[in-house]
């Protein structure tokens, strides 16, 4: 049993179109899903991924169309990270946003790596991460299609940052029950603020790291749009998977059970400071019901589902995802 890295991190958008627009014709990702909540089948689950959507290089949005905007603060995924190859491709990002008109930062170091934040239209908080002296888990492979070229082109997810206004309960969960282990710290950049902490786990590298920050000067976060509503961990298999329902199960923690997406296998757990985390088989993949060239191209719906389809798409503003290939 041991965790491989991320899988994939789920945030908010209140406007599919607009949310499509920015992560496949500015960011350069594939839109290799496009579903439904299978929560709420009334609004969209948007999936971008590298080329195949491999796991851990899935970035997924749900639409809440009355979503208000997301107040940042504490108990919060606050910064989401996605690799480049290396230093070189920072630079051309950070020309790209300019061209773009991309609300961004300066290119700057964390934890040994340049890394350069920005923010999409609806302020949702990330981080491009170089891979340039990455040793870990591989990235993914950049679309062929994609407007960014593919030598810059996003590889899959870096490190999540966690913000939380007490860390014990939080490290206890990371390291006792999933398995990390701390591995370096960095200074944050607001003042009198303690060290962010890195943890990590089974191959390590940027596609494996949790960055815990400690905020004492924030109220709790109140989540909308633009803001990530829970971050998944990969798991090798199902059987796998409900060994890890036994483990938190012992640890006491409160979970949702075994849950299938179709695409994958779940776990959820709340951590002690009220974070969403997921556990998430590698497979079956997102090819299981579509052709790999025509990946979002279709509403695909999981199988239990489909009976619905006319319901469903009735309720669902049209959103045109061909443009994309």
């Amino acid at each position: 049993m041991q965790i491989k890295g991320q899988h994939h991190v789920s945030s908010i958008t209140a406007k599919a179109p607009d949310n499509f627009d920015f992560y496949t014709d500015i960011l350069g990702l594939r839109l290799v899903k496009k579903s439904v909540n299978q929560d709420d089948t009334s609004v969209y689950h948007l999936f971008y991924a590298d080329e195949r959507g491999n796991p851990g290089t899935d970035l997924t949005f749900f639409e809440i169309p009355m979503a208000g905007r997301n107040h940042a603060g504490n108990n919060s995924i606050s910064a989401v990270s996605m690799r480049v190859k290396n230093d070189a491709a920072l630079s051309y990002w950070k020309q790209r946003f300019e061209d773009k008109h991309v609300d961004h930062d300066d290119i700057i170091d964390r934890a040994g790596r340049q890394t350069l934040a920005f923010r999409d239209h609806e302020g949702h908080r990330m981080i491009l991460v170089s891979d340039e002296h990455n040793h870990g888990v591989e990235g993914g492979t950049p679309w062929d299609k994609s407007p960014v070229p593919q030598e810059y082109g996003i590889r899959g997810l870096g490190p999540v940052t966690l913000t939380v206004p007490d860390a014990a309960p939080t490290v206890n969960v990371l390291t006792n029950v999933l398995g990390f282990e701390q591995a370096d710290s960095y200074p944050s950049n607001i003042s009198g603020q303690p060290d962010i902490v890195v943890y990590t786990n089974g191959e390590g590298g940027t596609g494996a790291e949790v960055h815990l920050e400690v905020r004492t000067d924030l109220p709790r976060e109140r989540l909308g749009r633009g803001g990530v509503h829970h971050v998944a961990f990969r798991v090798e298999d199902e059987d796998e998977l409900r060994e890890w329902i036994d483990r938190i199960q012992s640890a006491r923690i409160p979970h949702s059970g075994f849950v299938d997406r179709h695409y994958f296998r779940s776990l959820y757990f709340r951590e002690p400071n009220g974070i969403l985390f997921e556990l998430a088989t590698d497979g079956p993949g997102f090819d299981t019901d579509e052709d790999l060239d025509h990946l979002g191209e279709a509403l695909s719906l999981p199988p239990f589902l489909e009976d619905q389809r006319e319901q469903i798409e009735a309720k669902l503003q049209p959103l045109d995802t061909k443009t994309s290939h």
